[in-house]
Order: structure tokens, then C-alpha cells, then sequence
């Protein structure tokens, strides 16, 4: 009698866990470092309201993101910059169509130690430091130093965007590159903590990973222009020059729980959170 009811109790286990392995819903969801901290805080959120979906959430960077859709092993591609033509092709060529969604934005902030008196660049000095023609801080108002570069790794798409927005200040023709002494760092806090440690150094970062302790670059799109610091406010009204929208991919259009999530990510609830992690909302 015993040894019947332990065996029936065990099948009645057995079942109702594989129930709930049937009930449950997953979304596989990668790409972006810069995106990872707010995708993190949307899935915890949404997961809390609906027991049946849970949603894993890695980094890697947006080319490991939109490399996973192209194989077509992730639903949800998070890219920090826009799809590229060659990557469209490879995804088309393995029968998958990219489809874009924006679901915040982002100010890359360029980072100095607050020992560093230097304030405000214009994004052509910013260029002009990245590629190698100055040096010195002391060539930009500042102590005579030697500038420490620090930039994102090729994968990145912060880094992507930085190269073709600040140091190709937006023109398709230029091909300027990163000084060959530019030290890479694999992700956003690294790079916050060598200038942190370094009054030599100079990096940039989306806006919602700067912490307080560091000096935030006032930045004029031309020489002359107005010098502006990065925020919400001056994302929205334009006037801020290194700012960027952030983006999902589907694989084709999204449907059933990856439609509803999405859905979800643009209301006014999941906008909330982009705003309290220190981006700009898209409501």
C-alpha cells in the first residue's frame, strides 16, 4: 500500500511540472551591452505580472545580437545601432526578414576624471583626439598631458555609431579610423572604471551608464556652435549632436507572446523604466 501511494504521488509530480513546462512561454532575447541593463529591468518587470513567460535576457554587444537573428536562434535583437546591408542579406539569405523596432533612445556621453579641467569640445576636436592628430590635452585648454583614449570593441554598436557620427562626424566618404593606441574595452562599465582611475583618460558611454563621480563633456556640433551637455531634454529638442535611437529585431513581423511583449516595452509602464535607467523615452 505504501509503495502504491509513494509511485502515484511521484506520477502526479512528474505531470504537473510537465504542465507547467507546457504553460510557459519563453523569449529569448541578446545583443546590446548598452541595451542589456534595460532589457534586464523590463523582463524582471514584466515577468513579475506574468508567471507563464519568462525571458532571458544576455549581452555581447548588437553584432552578437543581430548575428543570433540572422541564425535565427534569439526572438528579440537588441542593437544599439541600425542593421547593416550585408548583415539584411546574410538574414534574407537564411530566409529571414529583419524587421526594426525602436524602443528608446540614447545620449553617448563623452567621459573625463574630474581631475581633468577640460569642460566642453567641439565634435571635431573629439575627432580629431580619437584619430591621433592631438595628443596632448593641452592642445584642447587643458594640462599638458598625454590623452589615454578609450573606446568600445568592434563588435560594439556604440562603437560603430561613435566612429561614424563623431570621428566621421556623419560624412559617408570620410574614412577616418581610431588612433592604433586606442585601448578597447568589452564593456560600458570598464570603461567608466579607467576614467575613474586615470585623469589622462577619455572615453564615452550611453548616457544611463555615467555615474556622478564622473565629468560629462559639453559638446558643439561646430566650432562656435553652442556647447551642450547630454539629457533627456536636449536629446528631445535635438540639440544635443551625439544622440541615437535603440533597437529590437524580430524575425519577420512579431507574433503571439513576442508581439505582446513588444507591445508592451512601447507603453507608457515599460517607457517609465528607460527613463529611470537614465535614457530617453520614446512617449
Amino acid at each position: 500500500m505504501f509503495l502504491f501511494i509513494f509511485l502515484s504521488l511521484s506520477a502526479c509530480g512528474r505531470a504537473s511540472d510537465e504542465g507547467s513546462a507546457e504553460a510557459t512561454t519563453y523569449i529569448e532575447n541578446k545583443g546590446s551591452d548598452t541595451i542589456v541593463n534595460l532589457a534586464l529591468a523590463w523582463a524582471e518587470h514584466y515577468q513579475a505580472a506574468h508567471q507563464d513567460v519568462r525571458i532571458s535576457v544576455t549581452g555581447g554587444g548588437s553584432g552578437t545580437g543581430i548575428a543570433a537573428l540572422i541564425n535565427g536562434t534569439v526572438d528579440l535583437a537588441n542593437a544599439s545601432r541600425q542593421i547593416k546591408a550585408e548583415e539584411i542579406e546574410q538574414a534574407e539569405a537564411n530566409g529571414i526578414e529583419p524587421v526594426e523596432h525602436v524602443i528608446a533612445r540614447d545620449a553617448i556621453a563623452v567621459i573625463v576624471n574630474p581631475e581633468n579641467p577640460v569642460s566642453r569640445l567641439t565634435l571635431q576636436q573629439i575627432s580629431d583626439i580619437y584619430s591621433g592628430k592631438i595628443d596632448n590635452w593641452q592642445d584642447v585648454g587643458g594640462e599638458d598631458r598625454p590623452i589615454v583614449r578609450l573606446s568600445r570593441e568592434t563588435n560594439s554598436g556604440t562603437h560603430v555609431y561613435f566612429l561614424e557620427t563623431v570621428l566621421r562626424l556623419g560624412e559617408k566618404k570620410n574614412k577616418t579610423l581610431f588612433s592604433m593606441d586606442t585601448l578597447l574595452l568589452p564593456s560600458s562599465e570598464g570603461i567608466v572604471a579607467e576614467v575613474r582611475q586615470n585623469p589622462n583618460a577619455i572615453g564615452y558611454d550611453g548616457l544611463g551608464y555615467v555615474p556622478d563621480d564622473l565629468s560629462m563633456i559639453a559638446i558643439a556640433a561646430k566650432p562656435g556652435g553652442e556647447y551642450v551637455l547630454p539629457a533627456v531634454e536636449t536629446v528631445n529638442n535635438g540639440a544635443y549632436p551625439i544622440a541615437r535611437d535603440l533597437y529590437m529585431y524580430t524575425a519577420g513581423q512579431p507574433t503571439g507572446i513576442v508581439k505582446v511583449y513588444l507591445d508592451w516595452i512601447m507603453e507608457a509602464e515599460a517607457q517609465e523604466i528607460v527613463a529611470e535607467l537614465g535614457f530617453v523615452p520614446i512617449r
